[in-house]
């Protein structure tokens, strides 16, 4: 059985978004089971620390402890999840975006559609004109709420990061 054919009614959480970045990842997920995030986490390291030492020939801890984790307790804040999220790739083109602001919004988009190891592309215009990717099998869309009704809606709300620089907003870390 492959991991994407998994059937999501067994899963112990939800995924909204993701980002794998170089030395860490962001994901938001809405637990399904009482300390299903707990749970999933914990798989998740273990069953990819066991790949990674397999595959490389090593042993050993990956990480250095254990998973952060920030409940969302209000609907502005889960909409900003989306949005960190789904711009933390921009760090590898411009580092100090966060601090600083976008330098060049049309640069950090096109990366952002060039960069396969996020959520974003499911998220996008992208996404429909290119057909279902495989990975957006593990997205349950429908149990987070309904910030993006289309995919256009989705693309503004970026966009609208996309112009933040430090003047009129102020990204929290």
């Amino acid at each position: 059985m492959k991991m994407l054919d998994i059937d999501k009614k067994d899963s112990l959480v939800d995924i909204g978004a993701y980002c794998l970045m170089p030395n860490h990842f962001h994901i938001l997920l809405k637990e399904k089971t009482e300390n299903g995030i707990s749970k999933f986490m914990k798989k998740l390291s273990t069953g990819y620390s066991m790949y990674f030492n397999k595959r490389y020939e090593r042993t050993g801890r990956l990480f250095e402890g254990t998973f952060k984790s920030v409940h969302a307790d209000s609907d502005e804040y889960l909409k900003y999840l989306f949005a960190y999220i789904h711009l933390n790739p921009i760090k590898l083109i411009n580092p100090v975006w966060k601090e600083e602001g976008i330098r060049n919004s049309v640069e950090a988009k096109l990366f952002l559609n060039e960069y396969s190891f996020s959520s974003y592309l499911d998220y996008t215009m992208k996404a429909r004109n290119n057909g279902k990717r495989p990975e957006s099998k593990i997205l349950n869309k429908n149990v987070f709420p309904e910030y993006f009704s289309t995919e256009k809606d989705f693309e503004s709300f970026i966009n609208y990061w996309l112009l933040f620089n430090n003047t009129n907003i102020k990204v929290q870390p």
